[in-house]
């Protein structure tokens, strides 16, 4: 069923996990698995061509406060890239393997996002989304997600949880830093399959993006100019990932749920038309990306309406709403989570 209401949690084992098969099946009959080159060479040409127009743009205007239009520009084309680079990861821009890391890589580097070190993570989340032990996106010190993990914050991090409802969007603008300050501790620190390559790539990036700035900019400019690019990167960025698991049940150690419940129930979609569909970058379509992760984006809208009849047949909850409804759900979760923090503290207690 399609519902806009907070679902109840999964029940383990409800049916047979065969029901993934059959959907399968008719995924891959209507040819939804098949990939579409043409789609995405237009897409990256595009995109490669309106980020070249950016930084040409920047050079012609020179040290101007009208720059800081340019920074929300370079806000947007830095998410359109990332979501480029992350259609690379899950194969549905090429077939061989070695040509989605190719794009990949390049398109990491262009934003300054370690390719390798998000893959490892985000197949992590795939394979347990939503898994309160094992989903990597639920490891966030600065948020709560359960109350278990509310009751385990100290300090700082504790007053943070009460009131993280509150905080939430301001501390999206700290993402895209955070993002890049992972990338390059992993790229350091970890055996990344293509460590030096990366290396390269994250080193190149940071020296050619601060010179422009600097060079280009006086340093008053330059340091806002920065401040509003990556705040807006960052705060696009989670706007972009927050609806679609977070609020939505949790999975704890021990349940099992077969593969199309496990990724349905944990997941929820955004309606919208095109312009939504571009915003989001396609990942509005959760439950169908994370149902067939390696189906190229531009075929998500159609599978979308044969995956939710196949789930009202099968009477497997499927969790749709609004842009903003979904945001809603983000904030009243978070803020239900930090309900016992805000409890006041019994009379007598130290």
């Amino acid at each position: 069923m399609t519902s806009t209401d907070a679902p109840a949690r999964p029940q383990p084992n409800e049916t047979p996990g065969s029901d993934f098969a059959d959907l399968a099946r008719t995924i891959k009959g209507e040819g939804l698995l098949d990939r579409r080159r043409g789609h995405y060479l237009t897409r990256i040409v595009l995109n490669l061509l309106a980020f070249a127009g950016g930084w040409v743009a920047f050079a012609y205007l020179g040290d101007s406060w009208w720059q800081l239009f340019l920074a929300a520009f370079f806000a947007l084309m830095f998410t359109q890239l990332s979501f480029i680079g992350h259609d690379a990861g899950h194969k549905q821009i090429f077939s061989s393997r070695k040509a989605n890391d190719a794009a990949g890589l390049l398109h990491g580097g262009l934003v300054g996002l370690s390719y390798g070190w998000w893959i490892g993570k985000h197949n992590r989340h795939h394979a347990n989304p939503n898994h309160e032990e094992s989903d990597p996106d639920l490891d966030i010190p600065a948020l709560a997600f359960t109350k278990g993990q509310g009751s385990t914050k100290r300090g700082f991090l504790r007053w943070m949880a009460k009131y993280q409802a509150f905080l939430f969007f301001p501390l999206l603008l700290l993402e895209g830093l955070n993002l890049h300050w992972s990338s390059i501790v992993s790229v350091w620190k970890d055996d990344l399959k293509s460590r030096r390559v990366e290396r390269l790539l994250m080193a190149g990036h940071v020296a050619a993006y601060l010179t422009a700035v600097f060079v280009v900019l006086s340093p008053l400019t330059a340091l806002v100019f920065i401040a509003v690019h990556q705040g807006l990167w960052g705060l696009y960025m989670g706007c972009s990932f927050a609806p679609n698991h977070k609020g939505m049940p949790t999975i704890r150690a021990g349940e099992k749920l077969d593969f199309l419940r496990k990724q349905v129930l944990t997941s929820r979609n955004v309606r919208g038309g095109p312009v939504v569909d571009f915003a989001l970058g396609g990942l509005n379509y959760q439950i169908e990306h994370h149902l067939f992760p390696n189906m190229p984006r531009p075929n998500l809208r159609r599978a979308q309406v044969l995956v939710s009849e196949f789930c009202a047949q099968r009477e497997v909850p499927y969790a749709q709403c609004g842009v903003f409804r979904s945001y809603g759900y983000v904030l009243e979760h978070l803020h239900e989570v930090g309900r016992p923090l805000r409890a006041p503290a019994p009379v007598g207690a130290a």
